[in-house]
């Protein structure tokens, strides 16, 4: 969601006690459309966040510091020039409009002790931050420039005269019951409540217009013209909840997921619980900039997360595209060569009956002696050949075909096992929960040869960062899956093919149990057995195979073979990718998951993680 006025109202309740006196240390723009204040007063230093961007505009205190470009941009620059080493003297919000305004006081060129406006514009696409010298109300500098070609309103440019954004035509704050009511019937009655308080009253949001109808117990498309007194008083009643007194306002701040299962992408923040809301996992926060500041933070790690899922499946499927239009040449090669293979028949037949065979005929027909019914068989003849030269014409293409083959079965098979490696890849791509997940399945191409060195390299600002990051790479290595069975006997999972490998050849024991689906990309399944145990019991062997089906490509399917055998019958061919195995002594077990059994080994995780 976006920070709506209200929102915006008690944030800065929160935030005015923490900042107002502070010195502004140092200023940073790690983005393009972000700028990081670092304040500094006794005891404590402090970071606060101003993002422009058109998605998530907002500002707030935040402990996660980002990369910095080498050389700081010209927003940047001139926000150093005027506002480091200020005092900010203010914070305060235009009425309940959108727009931010931190007051900083600082000398000038001249010496002179006086103050800059800096502006925070939160208007969706046409979000700004904009530093004003208020005592001649031009333009400084904008993070966002533009003039009347994108404008007509006004033009933020420097030395231009600032102008604030466009007011609403709505109406202030409005606590007369009747005056109230008569504005809102001023609107068409087939109008929807939602629509009439987002459209007539200041400070409202569609969130909170929401849940202004919610608290007033009405369904969210109810329109005006089916609201009696009653309904009208609740609406008014709920509107006052949060605009009468909003100084006094307890808050209750809380993030809302969208499920219990996942609470790695939140749904929205609020600063007291929404009715509306109420099925929804909800997680309260000590205040509300935590909220907001805990709440982006995942959103961002989320879209991170899944920028890097999707360019990783584009070059895997990439490959896999490429794979498969040589497979399909490599299928059809060897089908025309098999029919090739007739030739040796024919350069038989025709050698067997050289005397019966005309001078300068273009076909002769002959008994096939390889049919038991001796069928007879016409084969073509080059009129310009004799019979031994027509026998050797079929024989060589007899040879070329067998040649063909001979050369082609290796690179089909090739290409089948790396379509199969591609296909494991990517569903080590879909089942990543982290970025960390993510990057080891990055590092991994690129050390299968799937990411060029010089691609690689641009993602680092140069080598030497390059190997730092490597070798933080290698220290962070992540953790696979560890769920507990019916029974509570461990069993761990390999999130990719990397740990796979680490967790069956290097972490296991060999008398510990191996699963995996049969012929199918999948997961590693480890079952650590104790000393002279052969197998678990029956609770958890089926537990683990669940598992193996639940990280395989074959989630969602009945009737699943899953294979299992001790790590010590493992063996990976020499020169095979990461997470290939093969295994000739194995038992195997049909599973077909249940949903109940799936939730409850998925929460045993969750269980030993908090």
């Amino acid at each position: 969601m976006a920070l709506d006025s209200i929102t915006l109202y008690h944030l800065l309740r929160e935030l005015r006690p923490q900042l107002i006196g502070t010195r502004l240390d140092r200023i940073a723009q790690p983005e393009k459309e972000e700028i990081h204040l670092h304040l500094r007063s006794p005891g404590r230093n402090m970071r606060l966040l101003l993002n422009a961007s058109s998605t998530q505009a907002r500002l707030h205190l935040t402990e996660h510091s980002k990369r910095n470009p080498a050389t700081a941009p010209m927003f940047c620059m001139i926000l150093r020039k005027h506002l480091e080493s200020g005092k900010l003297i203010d914070l305060r919000q235009n009425n309940l409009e959108r727009i931010i305004t931190l007051v900083i006081q600082n000398y000038n060129e001249r010496g002179d002790l006086q103050n800059y406006h800096l502006h925070l514009e939160i208007m969706g696409k046409h979000s700004n931050l904009i530093l004003v010298n208020p005592e001649t109300n031009t333009i400084l500098d904008g993070i966002k420039r533009y003039s009347h070609i994108v404008s007509r309103h006004r033009e933020v440019l420097p030395g231009k005269t600032y102008l604030p954004p466009p007011p609403q035509e709505k109406l202030d704050p409005v606590f007369q019951e009747e005056i109230w009511v008569q504005h809102v019937f001023q609107q068409d009655l087939n109008k929807k409540i939602v629509s009439i308080l987002l459209d007539t009253f200041s400070g409202m949001s569609p969130e909170l217009a929401r849940e202004i109808v919610a608290r007033a117990g009405l369904e969210e498309n109810t329109i005006l013209d089916n609201c009696g007194e009653i309904d009208l008083s609740r609406l008014y009643q709920a509107y006052c909840f949060f605009f009468l007194n909003m100084d006094q306002t307890v808050l209750e701040p809380c993030i809302y997921y969208q499920s219990k299962k996942n609470t790695t992408v939140p749904a929205t923040f609020t600063f007291i619980p929404y009715e509306q809301y109420a099925g929804l996992p909800l997680e309260k926060t000590a205040s509300l900039n935590e909220a907001i500041s805990l709440y982006y933070h995942k959103k961002t790690r989320h879209n991170t997360t899944e920028a890097k899922r999707g360019s990783l499946r584009k070059l895997v499927n990439d490959h896999y595209n490429r794979l498969s239009k040589k497979h399909e040449v490599f299928i059809s090669t060897i089908a025309k060569a098999e029919k090739g293979l007739e030739y040796q028949k024919l350069g038989e037949l025709l050698t067997a009956n050289l005397y019966r065979l005309p001078a300068h005929q273009r076909e002769v027909t002959l008994e096939d002696y390889t049919d038991p019914e001796y069928k007879p068989i016409t084969i073509t003849l080059d009129p310009a050949l004799d019979g031994i030269q027509n026998a050797q014409r079929y024989f060589k293409l007899y040879n070329k075909a067998k040649s063909a083959i001979n050369k082609t079965v290796p690179l089909l098979e090739t290409t089948k096992e790396e379509m199969a490696y591609l296909q494991g890849l990517l569903l080590n791509i879909e089942q990543a929960a982290t970025y960390e997940e993510l990057n080891e399945i990055h590092q991994e191409l690129s050390e299968q040869g799937y990411i060029s060195a010089k691609h690689s390299a641009k993602t680092a600002t140069s080598l030497k960062a390059a190997a730092k990051a490597k070798k933080k790479e290698q220290e962070k290595q992540s953790v696979p899956h560890r769920y507990y069975s019916e029974t509570g006997r461990l069993i761990i999972v390999g999130r990719n093919n990397r740990q796979n490998d680490r967790m069956t050849w290097r972490e296991a024991k060999p008398t510990d149990l191996w699963l995996h689906v049969k012929n199918i990309p999948g997961s590693h399944v480890i079952v650590p057995l104790n000393d002279n145990e052969e197998f678990p019991d029956d609770a958890t062997l089926e537990d683990a195979a669940t598992l193996a089906v639940y990280y395989s490509q074959a989630r969602g399917s009945s009737q699943v073979p899953v294979d299992y055998t001790h790590v010590k019958h493992i063996k990976k061919p020499k020169g095979a990718r990461p997470g290939m195995v093969i295994y000739h002594q194995n038992w195997s077990l049909i599973i077909t998951p249940k949903a109940e059994d799936i939730e409850r080994l998925l929460s045993s995780e969750q269980a030993t993680e908090n």
